[in-house]
């Protein structure tokens, strides 16, 4: 039997896809053996160096806590700056004035190419020297620039790419019932957009979070994993503990940030399936300027 996509496997493709899958698994269960060993011969699966994190809170308030804070507030800050400010440079990309078009498109491809490590650098020698801006804050302000300014021109870039997607029909139509411009873009193609751009929105969303990190290692931005230098050190150097609990949580938000996204991207679809309602005449007009009449009857009843 075979179907549009592909065709059916036969008794030998399907003898020959068990025999593989049985290799896979024997390789994967001598990898985690070896793994498993050389933990065990180093000394890194005893009991005292994971027993901070099972017994006791002063490994989470400590230690944990704070850095997951700080990781939480630089990425939260970031996404909020971040997401209205791609959408403006991404739209502005698609504008019909070259002295928007052109700017936005210099501002994009210029942060776009730099490295978001080198970003955070700039920022912060920024602002030690033209700012107020105390010691202790700076960290913080360096990481959230640095992530703004990248990641906003990746997120212009998508917002352009998911509205260009859209058929071109969309707005001709949106056109052809005296909608403008900016009403087309707002009423028309954005809200369609969205749905389309959203794994690819939440994709850039996870770099944001996990890219705090980076604040940590070169700007002694005291985030998650800085934490879990400090607390291995305080602890007895137990590296591997340390690291594996921090792993974990970042699994776990960026589990939580996905699993959200595609929630509300199957909402979205659900509440966009068509109702079969046409546009009148009198809801164009509502989307009109004040004072301004769309005759969307006069060509029908002109005739020939």
């Amino acid at each position: 039997m075979s179907s549009v996509l592909y065709d059916a496997q036969g008794p030998r493709a399907k003898r020959r896809n068990v025999v593989f899958t049985l290799l896979f698994l024997v390789a994967l269960a001598a990898v985690l053996w070896w793994l498993y060993s050389m933990l065990n011969d180093k000394g890194q699966l005893e009991w005292a160096l994971w027993k901070p994190f099972f017994t006791g809170t002063e490994a989470w308030t400590v230690y944990i806590w704070p850095g997951l804070k700080n990781t939480l507030i630089a990425a939260a800050l970031s996404m909020v700056i971040a997401l209205p400010l791609g959408a403006v440079l991404g739209i502005c990309r698609l504008s019909d004035h070259l002295w928007i078009r052109v700017p936005a498109g210099a501002i994009v491809e210029f942060f776009r190419a730099i490295p978001v490590l080198i970003l955070m650098i700039f920022a912060l020698a920024a602002y030690s020297e033209y700012t107020g801006v105390s010691s202790d804050d700076r960290p913080l302000y360096a990481v959230v620039t640095g992530l703004v300014l990248y990641n906003s021109s990746v997120l212009a870039e998508i917002v352009r790419a998911g509205i260009l997607s859209l058929p071109k029909g969309q707005s001709e139509a949106a056109m052809a019932v005296g909608l403008r411009k900016n009403q087309v873009m707002r009423f028309i193609l954005l809200p369609q957009a969205v749905t389309a751009m959203l794994p690819a929105i939440v994709s850039q969303l996870v770099v944001i979070v996990k890219d705090t990190a980076l604040g940590g290692a070169i700007l002694t931005f005291s985030e998650l994993l800085a934490s879990a230098n400090t607390m291995s050190g305080y602890y007895g150097a137990n590296t591997i503990a340390s690291f594996t609990v921090v792993a974990v949580i970042y699994i776990v938000i960026n589990f939580s940030l996905t699993s959200f996204a595609s929630w509300l991207e199957g909402r979205l679809r659900r509440g966009k399936k068509s109702t079969g309602a046409v546009l009148g005449a009198d809801a164009v007009e509502e989307l009109s300027a004040p004072g301004e009449h769309v005759d969307v009857t006069h060509d029908v009843e002109k005739g020939p």
